[in-house]
């Protein structure tokens, strides 16, 4: 099975792990990124997502068997061609934030739509599949802390717990202001010192070691889909604190310890408990569930289902291709 690969960011860990589980499978990959540069400073703009229309639809004249666009804004382009079969994956932003007018309307013309969650599918407000990204449990599992805090260079931080906010400072859906309050408020309470360790653009494989190296993982994100960081988290027994978004409840039942909060109040008594608790979760047996190989069983399945389906002529998608343009006006 060859499937062409529509992205806004082609280096995303998640979506590169996940496809390279599914070549283990026999399915090749060609990719094709939306044009233009993105960094925490400048944003593509309507030229951008425009000017790969004809690009996809070139591409996708080479016999693919399906056409795997990631990210709402990807759709309108996958559509723009009228022959070969589309799965959508939303990646949550794109359901709960000012792109969801373009994925509502895109994806009925799909396929098949697959989000993170079932929070994300009833915002979506349609029938789609929910399969979270899946963890791998080789590449993140538990070690000794202290093995881990020589690996990453914490082993000079003496009896301060260390709590992990792995994401960049720049993405303010993030929310790392809330993180620090949060961690402030729970250092001037606890007699041990509280550090907050912002980690971000180091390489993936690297991450398990912080994951490993910390006392608590701290997620105060406004929104999530399903959050690969917990996932991770718990695959490697690091407890986590978190606010009440994407599936993290439905991750974290049964999870200790470990905590979900919707206020600041309950984030500080959270992380407080499973500081003062010093122990790792029994997170391991619960990222089980979100493992790489079951969810690569999901998304195989779905693109057998779908480019087994009769090839059929697609109803013109100007205006969600307008809508792409529209977006950014």
């Amino acid at each position: 099975m060859h499937v062409l690969t529509l992205t806004t960011y082609a280096d995303a860990p998640f979506m590169t792990q996940q496809m390279a589980a599914l070549e283990e499978r026999g399915v090749s990959f060609s990719t094709v990124s939306v044009a233009g540069e993105v960094s925490a400073d400048t944003a593509r703009g309507p030229t951008d997502y425009l000017r790969t229309v004809p690009k996809v639809i070139r591409e996708a004249g080479n016999g693919y068997d399906l056409i795997h666009a990631h990210y709402g804004l990807t759709a309108p382009m996958a559509l723009a061609q009228r022959q070969t079969p589309v799965v959508l994956s939303l990646w949550g932003s794109d359901v709960h934030g000012p792109v969801k007018p373009i994925s509502v309307a895109s994806a009925p013309l799909c396929d098949e739509v697959i989000v993170m969650s079932e929070g994300m599918r009833s915002e979506l407000g349609q029938d789609c599949r929910v399969i979270p990204d899946g963890v791998d449990l080789e590449r993140f599992q538990p070690k000794p802390q202290a093995r881990a805090r020589e690996a990453v260079g914490w082993d000079d931080v003496g009896d301060a717990y260390q709590v992990l906010f792995p994401y960049p400072p720049e993405r303010e859906v993030k929310n790392l202001p809330r993180a620090k309050r949060i961690v402030s408020v729970v250092d001037n309470l606890l007699e041990r010192p509280v550090e907050l360790r912002v980690v971000h653009g180091v390489d993936h494989d690297a991450v398990a070691d912080y994951m490993n190296a910390a006392d608590a993982l701290l997620l105060t994100s406004d929104s999530e889909g399903s959050p690969n960081s917990v996932k991770e988290a718990l695959a490697c027994n690091l407890p986590v604190v978190a606010l009440d978004v994407g599936d993290v409840r439905e991750r974290l039942a049964g999870v200790s310890p470990s905590h979900v909060a919707t206020t600041d109040e309950e984030l500080i008594d959270g992380l407080i408990n499973v500081l003062q608790r010093e122990e790792r979760s029994n997170g391991r047996e619960a990222a089980r569930d979100v493992s790489i190989d079951r969810t690569t069983d999901q998304l195989l399945e779905v693109y057998e289902q779908v480019a087994g389906t009769e090839k059929r002529t697609r109803p013109r998608v100007t205006a969600a291709v307008d809508a792409v343009a529209r977006r950014h006006h």
